[in-house]
């Protein structure tokens, strides 16, 4: 499918239906002057309608859309080699000239086949811009035809008014302006564009005024030495511009009728730089006609702008100033070649002329110079009237008039195609002396071209600027709107893909929250529960004297005897407390392979809630780094860090193992015999027994002897019976002959109790130094935030674990909103071009639909 923007083609006719040649001398004046009117009335519609549409595209350009500065190249294709008629040859070169390939000087990576409608009869050249396929060009062929254009093929591809013109010289020559464009940024492109149509609105407003100026200025130009000041004088019937073999014309000598000067003849001098006004004596010097060539041989390095004022005697249907039904102005100006100064001010002048009457030289021919002003006037100006001086001078006439002729095809079509009444061979030296028929007829159509075709001399050249610039406008905002409906689909196409990735993402923003903190609050509790068991488990052990964990490495020391007693119980204690730090190792290793788990987890999880494309976290958890310490040193500096297990029950050494606490690892003679304990058990109190067992009291220590005694005998015989066997015991001392026994007796039972904790002790003392050491780590810290040792070492392993899980699970929400917002700024720049492309759409096709109207106003088209 083809993509049209501005579909369909105008045709662009006359501005006014013409008489034949025939019969145009038939025509009454009331009649071409309310035919004149009417047309005029509607062009300056169609100018004041086209300003405010370059008003439009230049506030676009600046506020809305940068205009991009297209280039369009012939679309090469393979031509068939099979055999065709003459019919199919002609189809195929048409559809070869509609197709063209699009691109940008500020962007040559942009490539695009487009079809271009070449300029038919009478077009101003209405282009269509429409990507194609290469199978859908056979369908554009219909609208080709290459008669009676008013610009080449060559032509169609390229600005008339806009074009960017930045190289040096004439044009034409072999610099390329694309190649210093392309070094230009977008915005200076637009800025360059917008100049351009800046210098466009000021001429329109030039057009304006010149086509609501009743008069109609006619400049005559040339080469040097062409002959022009002898060819007004011709026209004038009398030698009035100075004219000399050298070149002697340096001013702008502009001949008016003496009517306008009060039927007075007179030479008026403008002052530089201050308006003239004919009845203000202040704004020029008056002088007489015989000075006139005195003032410009004295004047000559002076550029002057000079009044003529003459009366012509002849009848208005012979003169040219005096023709009763408009003003004529006749301009001599100085020649294009004498330098580069007078040459720019002729270029500057034509702007503001009505007909152009290009002398050229038979012997010379057109010059660079004289091609580069027609190249010029020719984007105005269709019709040029051209007088071929000297002709009577040349001996090969008809290769002559066939040269040239040929040399006006190429500069000026219109011009061409009407040669007959606007190319004249004559000599203007010859005619002011005696009249030539070549003269006469040639002072018949130029005042036929200029009074009874009025609407072509004064109106055409206004129209022809009209339809030059608004087919510009086409191709400009033809062109910028399919790169407006590139970047529309896009735009789109971001959106699809990029609006239900975040849409997804919002949805799954609470939910991946959400199954964080579970993953949180699980590794968490899992940590604490198992720390708990593992702990409480180590302290039963160690409570019943059996070291906490079963590790190699660890073992119960050797009962070394009586005398090293205090010795043993030491080592029993360090080596339980030992065991005990193991334990809390142990359950921080585990606590470290949750953590490893959750960290995993979360991670899993915000990859599966991140899009796909985007890059993942390379964060690396390192499980050995956490419950490591910093230490800080008296200074406030922290030192290297440490790692190891925190012992939640050292509050005062953060750090510091059981085993290395001097508190845990200092003995007492209750490690030995714990008198207390065995007491309370003894009567029946063991739970008691636990609650006392390390509140030592002198009272404690002085009931030792009584403790054991009690230990020894209580099992044996019971409380009952020892108080019993007291008693009896007492009466047997009152006996002389239990006396005699008292001595083995108590000797015997003496030998006993110390044989029985001799051979006990070394199991007895791991059990009393275990439930010492239990009861005093379940008391430690009754009194603290964080409770007993398990629970302590249950709080700060979860909480070393949460902080972990928190960690992961910061960096995966953070990661999360960060794509997130990376995805909303991508929706939303979309969501701007997207709309931003698609008013620059409407406006473009807006904008061709005003281009179609102006020509409507202006009488520039009709139905194809």
């Amino acid at each position: 499918m083809s993509q049209s923007f501005f579909p369909g083609s105008s045709r662009t006719t006359p501005p006014l239906p013409q008489a034949s040649s025939s019969g145009e001398k038939h025509l009454k004046v009331e009649d071409v002057q309310d035919a004149y009117l009417e047309q005029k009335d509607k062009l300056l519609h169609a100018i004041d309608d086209t300003n405010s549409l370059l008003c439009d595209l230049r506030k676009f350009n600046k506020e809305s859309w940068v205009i991009r500065y297209p280039q369009l190249r012939d679309h090469v294709e393979e031509q068939d080699t099979k055999p065709a008629d003459q019919t199919g040859s002609s189809k195929a070169a048409r559809r070869k000239s509609a197709r063209r390939s699009l691109s940008f000087v500020d962007d040559p990576t942009f490539q695009a086949d487009v079809v271009v409608n070449s300029p038919r009869k009478g077009l101003t050249r209405s282009v269509t811009l429409a990507t194609i396929p290469d199978e859908a060009a056979e369908a554009e062929e219909s609208a080709e035809e290459e008669t009676d254009r008013l610009v080449t093929s060559s032509e169609a591809n390229d600005f008339h008014v806009f074009r960017l013109d930045l190289k040096l010289g004439s044009h034409g020559s072999s610099s390329s302006p694309a190649s210093l464009v392309s070094q230009l940024e977008k915005a200076s492109i637009a800025n360059l564009l917008d100049e351009r149509i800046g210098a466009s609105m000021v001429h329109i407003d030039k057009l304006r005024l010149r086509v609501e100026d009743t008069a109609s200025k006619v400049l005559v130009t040339g080469d040097l030495n062409a002959g022009k000041s002898t060819f007004v004088n011709a026209l004038l019937r009398r030698e009035v511009m100075p004219v000399d073999q050298q070149p002697c014309t340096t001013a702008f000598c502009e001949v008016h009728d003496a009517a306008e000067n009060g039927g007075k003849q007179e030479l008026h001098v403008l002052k530089e730089g201050i308006q003239y006004s004919i009845s203000d004596d202040s704004t020029f010097t008056r002088a007489s006609i015989e000075d006139l060539e005195s003032i410009v041989s004295e004047n000559e390095n002076v550029q002057q702008m000079l009044k003529v004022y003459l009366a012509d005697g002849r009848s208005p249907s012979e003169s040219l100033l005096n023709n009763g039904v408009v003003d004529i102005s006749l301009i001599d100006a100085p020649g294009l070649n004498r330098d580069s100064i007078k040459t720019t001010a002729v270029f500057a002048r034509q702007e503001e002329i009505d007909v152009v009457v290009f002398v050229v030289s038979a012997e010379n021919h057109f010059t660079l110079s004289a091609k580069e002003f027609l190249f010029t006037a020719s984007n105005e100006k269709a019709y040029l009237f051209i007088v071929v001086n000297k002709y009577d001078q040349i001996r090969d006439k008809a290769k002559c008039r066939r040269l040239i002729l040929e040399q006006i095809k190429q500069l000026s079509p219109r011009t061409y195609d009407d040669a007959e009444d606007l190319v004249h061979f004559v000599d203007s030296s010859k005619a002011l002396q005696a009249g030539t028929e070549s003269f006469d007829a040639l002072e018949s159509s130029l005042r036929s071209f200029v009074l009874v075709k009025r609407s072509k001399s004064k109106l055409t050249p206004a129209c022809t600027y009209l339809s030059h610039l608004l087919s510009d406008v086409d191709l400009l905002v033809g062109a910028n709107a399919i790169v407006a409906q590139a970047e529309l689909e896009r735009a789109r196409e971001d959106l699809n893909r990029a609006r239900p990735v975040l849409e997804k993402m919002k949805n799954g923003r609470n939910v991946l929250e959400e199954s964080l903190e579970n993953v949180e609050e699980a590794g968490s509790s899992r940590t604490r529960l198992r720390t708990m068991e593992l702990l409480n488990m180590a302290l039963e052990r160690v409570g019943q004297g059996k070291l906490g964990v079963d590790r190699t490495v660890l073992r119960m020391p050797s009962y070394p005897g009586l005398l090293g007693l205090w010795d043993y119980a030491r080592e029993v204690r360090r080596t339980l407390l030992t065991s005990l730090d193991f334990a809390v190792k142990m359950a921080e290793e585990e606590a470290r392979v949750t953590t490893t788990e959750g960290v995993n987890k979360v991670s899993q999880l915000g990859d599966e809630h991140l899009p796909e494309g985007v890059e993942r976290s390379r964060r690396v958890f390192m499980p050995e780094a956490m419950f490591s310490t910093r230490n800080v040193d008296k200074s406030g500096r922290r030192k290297s860090r440490q790692s190891g297990a925190i012992v939640a029950g050292a509050f005062n050494g953060l750090g510091i193992g059981l085993a290395h606490r001097p508190e845990m690892l200092e003995t007492t003679f209750f490690d030995i015999f714990d008198v207390q304990y065995h007491f309370w058990v003894t009567f029946g109190d063991s739970a008691k027994a636990e609650e006392e067992d390390s509140n030592i009291t002198a009272l404690s220590v002085a009931s030792v002897g009584v403790g054991a005694l009690t230990m020894v005998g209580g099992k044996a015989i019971g409380a009952r019976g020892l108080i019993e066997g007291v008693m009896r015991i007492a009466d047997l001392f009152g006996n002389e002959s239990a006396r005699k026994w008292a001595a083995p007796v108590i000797g015997a039972l003496a030998i006993g109790t110390v044989a029985y904790f001799v051979i006990e002790l070394p199991n007895t003392i791991p059990r009393t130094v275990g439930r010492r050491i239990r009861t005093s780590l379940v008391k430690e810290n009754e009194e603290q935030v964080e409770g007993s040792f398990v629970d302590a070492h249950a709080m700060r392993i979860s909480r070393e674990t949460r902080k972990v899980l928190r960690l992961a699970a910061w960096d995966s929400k953070e990661r999360f909103r960060t794509v997130m917002e990376d995805r909303s700024r991508e929706v939303k720049a979309a969501e701007e071009t997207e709309k931003k492309s698609m008013q620059a759409v409407e406006f473009f096709v807006g904008v061709h639909g005003r281009t179609g109207i102006v020509r409507e106003t202006a009488g520039l088209i009709e139905s194809a």
